[in-house]
This record gives structure tokens, sequence and C-alpha cells, in this order.
């Protein structure tokens, strides 16, 4: 199976690769001061443009990076969440990024649950964390949800060195155990 063919369904949500027509939503997710706040922060529409074909090339590259995260009720694009491991980033992090009128609705749990699920079983990861603000408690909340435990500081690569996190995680037994 190609990476362009993956798709998990969950009750809610569709997860598949990034495709061109979701870059509109990504753009209009990362334009926006307060959603984008804690996942690198406003972005006018070329940046915006450079970090979406970043999460194509890493699907293409590694095999794996955030789904496009479908609304099924509407069909619409409502975010990214999913595995994520660049260059020099401090773990195999599954993260979550919702557009605002999604918020509250318990999509980035339901999604990064199923996104943990395929991380162990077709990636063989042995853990998953999630950098998390200190001030993100929405975020905070969907780690606890999920099982996971706040570790201490984490440190990620340049150029994002100067960005405080706090690292959320949990083995592949823990979750195993906690399902």
């Amino acid at each position: 199976m190609s990476w362009q063919d993956i798709r998990i369904e969950t009750d809610r949500l569709i997860l598949r690769p990034t495709q061109a027509e979701d870059f509109e939503g990504w753009a209009a997710l990362m334009a926006d001061e307060e959603n984008s706040r804690h996942i690198g922060g406003p972005q006018p529409r070329a940046t915006a443009w450079r970090g979406f074909l970043s999460m194509v090339g890493a699907w293409a590259i590694q095999g794996f990076a955030m789904f496009s995260v479908i609304e099924k009720s509407s069909g619409r694009w409502i975010g990214r969440l999913g595995p994520w491991q660049p260059e020099g980033w401090p773990g195999t992090e599954v993260g979550w990024g919702i557009v605002r009128d999604a918020w509250g609705k318990g999509y980035a749990t339901e999604g990064a649950a199923a996104a943990i699920d395929w991380a162990f079983d077709t990636l063989g990861w042995t853990e998953v964390i999630h950098t998390i603000a200190p001030d993100n408690t929405a975020s905070q909340i969907v780690a606890r949800k999920l099982g996971s435990t706040l570790r201490g500081p984490g440190q990620l690569p340049p150029p994002f060195e100067h960005v405080i996190v706090e690292i959320w995680g949990q083995s592949r037994e823990q979750w195993r155990r906690r399902a």
C-alpha cells in the first residue's frame, strides 16, 4: 500500500495524508493568531505553503506525517494531527492542531488516539510524546485524556530552541494497558 492510500476512520473523523485541496484550510489555520499560537504562530500564506509542503514531503520521505483531519459529517478539513518527527525532534511525537470552530468537540482526542494506535501498530514506535507549551491547558487536557503524563521540560531543535515546551508522553506498553 502506498502512503497516499492510507486512510483511518473513527466515529466522526477521516484521517488521511495531506492532499493539495487541504491547503486553503491549512493556510487559514496558520493565519489565525489564536489557532496557531502553539503550533508555530501566525504565518503569511507563503510561509504556510512551505510548512504544508514539508508535511507532504515527510509523507513521501519518511512514510508518515500528520494526517489531514476531515470531519465526516461535513467533509470539511478541520486540522492536522498525528505522527511527527523532524530532524532533531525530542522524540516520536503525535501532535494536533484543530481549527478553532471545531474546538471542544473531542476531535483532537479522538483523532490522536487513532493516530497513536497507527504509530504503535504500523510504524512500530515504542513511545509517543507530545510537545506542549506550559500555558496550553487545552492540549494538556487532551494529553491526559490520552493517558500521557508530564515527563518534564523539553528542548526543540533550531530554529525553535527558544520555544518553551514540556514533554508529555507514554510508552507503547502504557498505551496498550490503558486500552
